[in-house]
């Protein structure tokens, strides 16, 4: 196998595992570029990653000045493996490599551009997503498209559990597929249809406070694809509480939306329009995940608030 001549540009836990896969299949990684080192935060998986591997690291504050340019020509690489990016590379950059560059994205481009892609569509309840490679160039993931995987979104799905235990794992599979392709010749570049594009922000706190009154189906997509981050939340008397862990019942209770209904050791049964969610696990302002039990002042007959 004729071994292609690769930068990576990435971080954390996706990056890292990118990595070694492509060591694994003897790739030859010239260098490793990931964020910056941030005070209070623990060593970058992929730094650690190429350090351990003995590939040379570097960590730019940004792609937009001539000498980190110079420096990634100087690398004389065949192609950048762009693997969960969030500083902007522009194009010039992007096209030192021989082979220009491929990055990854969380959905099945066009559809949810923008950095929070794994929330929006458990929020707006897609039945699937799924993972895409593409060529990037200036625009916010709107580069030809190189290869997608699909994976279905089941009720039970988080944006958690979503992105851990099928993105992920696919995407690492897609991103090794893709530098095949590549080295083959064979890589397509297909364009975007911008007609089916649609593009969301980060998912802030903002947009996740639960209004009850919304159809039960629509809180409870919004609070699995919050879940664990930002954290949807609502209002219990005058403090405010997360909502993580949560089940969609049968059935409409016929209550006024936010509604307590009970709350036992395991669960707290609040009403929307049109049905009701049973909640397990909560967040309290501390960071500490609780049952119904410990939230202070969270009673059955009380009505919740949110957004």
């Amino acid at each position: 196998m004729r071994t292609v001549r690769i930068i990576l540009n990435g971080q954390q836990a996706f990056g890292a595992e990118v990595l070694k896969a492509l060591l694994a299949r003897g790739e030859d990684i010239v260098a490793v570029y990931c964020a910056p080192d941030r005070p209070g935060r623990g060593a970058d998986p992929l730094k650690q990653a190429a350090l351990d591997a003995g590939i040379p690291v570097e960590q730019p504050e940004s792609f937009k000045d001539e000498e980190t340019a110079s420096r990634i020509g100087s690398w004389d690489a065949d192609l950048m493996v762009m693997a969960f990016v969030t500083l902007i590379v522009p194009e010039d950059v992007l096209s030192i490599p021989r082979h220009g560059s491929i990055q990854y994205h969380p959905s099945l481009l066009p559809l949810h551009r923008g950095p929070s892609a794994i929330n929006w569509a458990v929020i707006h309840g897609d039945a699937k997503t799924g993972v895409t490679i593409f060529w990037p160039d200036d625009g916010l993931d709107t580069g030809p498209v190189l290869l997608r995987r699909e994976v279905a979104i089941e009720d039970e799905d988080t944006m958690g559990s979503l992105y851990f235990d099928k993105l992920f794992p696919i995407g690492v599979e897609a991103m090794i597929e893709s530098v095949d392709l590549v080295r083959a010749g064979d890589a397509p570049k297909e364009e975007q249809d911008e007609s089916q594009a649609t593009y969301e922000g980060w998912c802030g706190r903002d947009d996740v406070g639960i209004d009850w009154s919304a159809p039960a189906r629509g809180v409870y997509d919004r609070i699995r694809g919050a879940n664990p981050r930002p954290g949807a939340w609502t209002t219990v008397g005058d403090g405010e509480v997360g909502l993580l862990d949560c089940r969609l019942l049968d059935g409409d209770p016929g209550a006024a939306p936010g509604q307590v209904l009970e709350v036992a050791d395991d669960a707290v049964t609040v009403a929307a329009a049109g049905g009701a969610l049973s909640v397990s696990v909560l967040r309290l302002d501390s960071g500490d995940k609780v049952g119904p039990a410990e939230v202070p002042g969270l009673a059955a007959g009380m009505t919740l608030g949110g957004s």
